[in-house]
């Protein structure tokens, strides 16, 4: 076993971002190279967690088990590609809930270490928004930047990681990553 791990956010990183809310498998759209890119982290035995803001919950507009659902289809989209998501966590919270689960909070990857049991300081975290780029640095892990989803307007914020931290997409991060 590896005591690697990765740290995807999900929305705009593994699946467009709706700017709104993925809420039946239908709407999940994997960004191109993505589910073969997670597949790739698997197959070089490195763990994959996702942590990902779902205030889709709280605002009622989605269930925790239609949640469920839509992360079945996308760990299913995975193990098609021989690869596997080994853990899934998410804060169901609105930001004005100021939950300390929800990302830039590092509750997310807490909670991540714990269940995979798994130091993750100085891991890779993959993101698009300032909120993954924040966390990341707050826990100790090493934050990524993706340029898809809200990527190219987190380049313009002070929490923007140096030049050879961004990436186009997922598939060029994980690149990166395989070479370190």
């Amino acid at each position: 076993m590896s005591n690697k791990i990765v740290i995807l956010d999900r929305d705009g990183v593994i699946n467009e971002d709706l700017l709104g809310y993925v809420t039946k498998p239908k709407d999940f759209k994997p960004i191109q190279g993505s589910i073969e890119s997670i597949s790739r982290l698997s197959q070089n035995g490195i763990k994959v967690a996702i942590a990902t803001n779902q205030a889709c919950i709280n605002r009622k507009i989605i269930t925790k088990e239609d949640l469920e659902i839509v992360h079945k289809y996308m760990m299913s989209l995975v193990l098609e590609a021989n690869g596997i998501i080994d853990y899934i966590a998410y804060c169901p919270h609105a930001p004005e809930e100021k939950c300390p689960c929800r990302k830039p909070e590092i509750g997310l990857l807490k909670k991540i270490e714990k269940k995979l049991n798994l130091p993750i300081k100085n891991s890779f975290f993959v993101g698009d928004k300032e909120s993954d780029i924040l966390a990341a640095k707050k826990y100790g892990c090493i934050p990524l930047l993706v340029k898809t989803g809200y990527g190219n307007k987190t380049l313009k914020t002070k929490s923007c990681p140096p030049a050879e931290h961004c990436f186009k997409n997922l598939k060029e991060a994980v690149s990166y990553i395989l070479k370190k």
